[in-house]
This record gives structure tokens, sequence and C-alpha cells, in this order.
């Protein structure tokens, strides 16, 4: 990723089990606790409402019959796979 200019400074307070997190992040890969924010940030769903619509259009969608034997189920999935080869 290129490096933009930095131009806005931000306050945040964060818990204790937070601020661990990041910071054990930041000291692992070897870099700031504000790049490691920045990085989280930029992984943000560029589009939220789409993102949303399409969960919603997911969990709307009708049941799919699934065998009750998870070995017919393997055995179903193996076959649409070899299908699709």
């Amino acid at each position: 990723m290129r490096m933009r200019s930095l131009e806005r400074r931000v306050h945040l307070l964060l818990d204790e089990p937070r601020y661990r997190k990041v910071t054990d992040v930041a000291r692992r890969r070897g870099s700031s606790l504000a790049s490691v924010i920045r990085e989280a940030i930029d992984r943000l769903p560029a589009d939220q409402q789409a993102r949303e619509a399409a969960i919603a259009r997911i969990l709307d969608a009708d049941a799919m019959p699934v065998p009750p034997d998870p070995a017919d189920l393997r055995r179903e999935v193996d076959s649409t796979r070899a299908v699709d080869r």
C-alpha cells in the first residue's frame, strides 16, 4: 500500500485488554501502535451497507435440505466438488 500523507490527529482511549492486544501485535510486527490501528481501519468494509445487504440476503434465503447423517453430507459435498472440477 502506498503511504499517504497523514493529516489528522486522533485521540483514542482504549481499555487495558484492547491496549494489550494492539501493542502485542505491534511488538510482534516490529511496527508502531498507530500503524496497527491504521491497518485495522483499512480492513473495514468499504461499503458497510452493501455488506449488511449481502448478509441479509444470505440469512433470508430458503432453507436447504441437509442429510441428517454427516457422512451423507460429506459424500454429497464431495460428489458436487467432483462435478465442478
